[in-house]
């Protein structure tokens, strides 16, 4: 099945659906929320702030997804407000997890936009930044499996650590389509050439000063 865009909901992040994952276990507070996020590790997959949680809680409330239940407070802290999952928020949550899970949507990722954009550095440079990237790849690589290893023998279910396999098939596979592309650009001369010879006009016709510019840069980037 084809990529395609996601449907329209009132509440499309995705901090909305943890939230909602949550409140399905039981009612919590926000603080709680964010505190249970943390300790599961969710924030490596969902962008987490408390701002940003108090935000989702209060649009998804106003969808009628969620509702408060009551106020607690425990010695001198602030009072805090539970929130428990309408039904209507149930269908939501099954809906919206079966949607994410069974059809392909199109993602606009930043390194898919940098290599539509690719030749607009020279090959050379391109060859140096991807060799870079690869690096940086391997090592978080390393980090994640070392974090699974470690999460295994606390006795974490591999059913909670699935999210991090993903993360790193999907990282292991960007490193070596990298290197195909690096093999491509380094192999074949008909692929670069017109690059090449693009950038080398582009410098013929460099005034001193955007010359002297770039030379300035370099420098820089060096040091």
């Amino acid at each position: 099945m084809a990529s395609q865009e996601p449907r329209k909901r009132k509440v499309s992040n995705p901090l909305g659906l943890a939230v909602l994952s949550l409140l399905f276990e039981r009612p919590m507070h926000p603080y709680e929320m964010a505190s249970t996020l943390r300790q599961r590790a969710k924030e490596e997959s969902i962008k987490l702030n408390y701002g940003s949680l108090y935000t989702t809680v209060k649009a998804l409330q106003r969808a009628g997804f969620v509702v408060a239940r009551e106020k607690v407070r425990k010695s001198a802290r602030p009072e805090r407000t539970v929130y428990g999952l309408t039904a209507l928020g149930d269908l939501e949550l099954h809906d919206w997890m079966r949607e994410l899970l069974s059809t392909p949507m199109k993602e606009y990722t930043q390194f898919e936009a940098a290599l539509s954009l690719m030749p607009v550095l020279p090959p050379g440079e391109v060859v140096t930044l991807l060799r870079e990237r690869q690096q940086r790849l391997e090592e978080g690589n390393e980090r994640l499996r070392a974090d699974m290893q470690a999460a295994s023998k606390q006795g974490v279910e591999r059913l909670f650590l699935i999210e991090t396999e993903y993360l790193l098939a999907m990282r292991e596979a960007e490193r070596d389509w990298i290197a195909a592309l690096l093999r491509l650009i380094d192999k074949t001369p008909g692929f670069t050439r017109p690059w090449s010879t693009w950038h080398e006009k582009r410098r013929a016709q460099r005034t001193p000063r955007e010359a002297a510019a770039g030379k300035s840069r370099a420098r820089s980037k060096r040091y």
